[in-house]
């Protein structure tokens, strides 16, 4: 079989997949009837299900294209910042799906409203669209690079192309169609992973117990860095800026961005989100774990065949994967990492359209619209976000490692979502005033900290979140207002 044949079996293997996750996507226009069904597939979603969409937001292409690249360059210490996401989920746990359960809420934004007044629902929510465009940006060049490498075309097109498929199934099917193709998508890029790793410790000689010595040897495996001293708040894995950023992070995007929340409010009922928010970091877990495996046993590759590493290490998985995987093989896995890029631009142009609609359109309407012609806007809605992401990832392209870029990005807006937010739920003196006055301080402190210090990204949502937090409560004691 000749070169040019082995390429065509992938491509179709990859086209299969494309047209088979697009069709099946589409399958649920029927049961959209509503905007409930619509922006909360109906909360008829079973909680394992929501658990590994949750999965396949958290994580995306940036996890599978750059995350090897990580233990490939350094070793295993990102593995720090997932414990402080299981801090995380606890605090989610117990003081945010409890307030988002009291009521029939369709956006994290309405929790603002509820306790402050529109202003601060409407500032949250601009916040969020602003946070997700641009984080959701990086990720769409994410994709074009793995399908520059596969099919050789520009980034222009590359987008495009996955936009449009992404585009066409979330405009039918709503969130009942983002939640069920995560779970054949996340399914097909765990699946690509392994075999991807199976057939790396095939194609060493000595295979795993090779890669365990030289890795070893290596301090590849290495997972907790406990020192503090120079460097403490500039490096990026430390354990406490793992754990504490890692927290802080995670609790601001899975308790206030509408991206994670909207999975989370989809849930029955408040005890199945729960069970949905705990079996995912499980999942997770052993996820991160995998892929920088496979980093690491790139490093060996690499290292016992004096091959010299592409300028970018973002593209040593994808590059292994189109030219040392056998045919079909190849297709398959490209595709689960089209899969994983397709699942969260799914889950954010439908989280994006649901804010737009449920914190902006419907509450600034004069009329009474049919509940038919609010679904007709949300579609119109989602598919002026594709426009947008389309032209956000075309300036999101010279960021260095798309996984950090992407994490520091959402991570400017994160400590002040998530300490106005803080202010919500845990005080009641402070009101809509003096929470404007925190989340305009904390987006200032973290522009500043973000382009004028070297600060490590993983510190940005803790100063974030304090300085929200802290600025609120200050101005609560200048400005007299009543609070809710």
């Amino acid at each position: 079989m000749g070169p040019d044949r082995v390429r065509w079996v992938d491509l179709a293997v990859i086209v299969a997949y494309l047209a088979g996750i697009t069709w099946f996507g589409a399958r649920f226009r029927s049961s959209q009837r509503t905007l409930k069904d619509y922006f909360l597939g109906g909360k008829t979603a079973p909680w394992w299900a929501i658990a590994l969409s949750i999965v396949s937001a958290e994580t995306s292409t940036l996890t599978i294209i750059s995350t090897p690249a990580l233990a490939f360059d350094g070793d295993f210490e990102f593995l720090q910042v997932v414990l402080g996401y299981l801090a995380a989920r606890v605090v989610i746990s117990a003081w945010f799906l409890p307030a988002y359960f009291r009521g029939e809420m369709y956006t994290a934004y309405e929790l603002m409203r509820v306790r402050f007044g529109e202003r601060i629902r409407r500032l949250t929510a601009g916040l969020f669209l602003i946070l997700r465009a641009l984080a959701e940006g990086v990720r769409v060049f994410a994709i074009s690079m793995v399908v520059g490498v596969v099919l050789g075309t520009g980034e222009k097109i590359s987008i495009l192309l996955i936009l449009i498929l992404t585009l066409f199934y979330t405009y039918e099917g709503g969130m009942t169609a983002v939640i069920w193709t995560d779970v054949v998508q996340m399914a097909l890029y765990i699946g690509g992973a392994v075999v991807s790793f199976v057939v790396l410790l095939h194609g060493i000689t000595g295979g795993w117990a090779h890669v365990a010595a030289v890795a070893g040897a290596a301090g590849k495996f290495h997972v907790f860095d406990f020192s503090i001293g120079p460097g403490f708040f500039t490096k990026s894995y430390g354990f406490w800026a793992g754990l504490l950023g890692g927290c802080f992070l995670t609790t601001a995007s899975h308790g206030t961005e509408q991206l994670m929340v909207q999975r989370l409010l989809a849930a029955r009922t408040e005890g199945a989100s729960r069970a949905a928010l705990f079996a995912s970091w499980v999942v997770i877990l052993v996820q991160f774990s995998l892929f920088l495996l496979i980093g690491a046993s790139l490093f060996v590759l690499y290292s016992d065949r004096g091959v010299a590493k592409p300028p970018s290490s973002d593209r040593i998985y994808p590059q292994f994967v189109w030219n040392q995987l056998p045919v079909g093989i190849a297709g398959l896995v490209v595709a689960a990492i089209l899969a994983a890029a397709m699942s969260n631009l799914s889950a954010a142009l439908n989280a994006l359209a649901s804010t737009t609609v449920m914190d902006f359109v419907r509450p600034l309407s004069r009329r009474a619209r049919e509940e038919s012609r609010w679904l007709a806007i949300a579609r119109h809605s989602t598919i002026l976000w594709g426009a947008i992401l389309f032209g956000v990832g075309l300036l999101a392209r010279h960021w260095g490692n798309v996984l950090q870029a992407g994490l520091s990005v959402a991570s400017i807006l994160y400590g002040a979502l998530l300490g106005t937010f803080l202010l919500g739920l845990k005080t009641r003196r402070v009101g809509e005033r003096a929470a404007m006055c925190a989340i305009t301080a904390g987006v200032g402190l973290m522009l500043y900290v973000r382009f004028f210090t070297p600060m490590a990204w993983t510190w940005y949502p803790v100063i974030g979140t304090v300085a929200t937090f802290a600025t609120g409560l200050a101005a609560s004691l200048l400005i007299r207002e009543t609070s809710t």
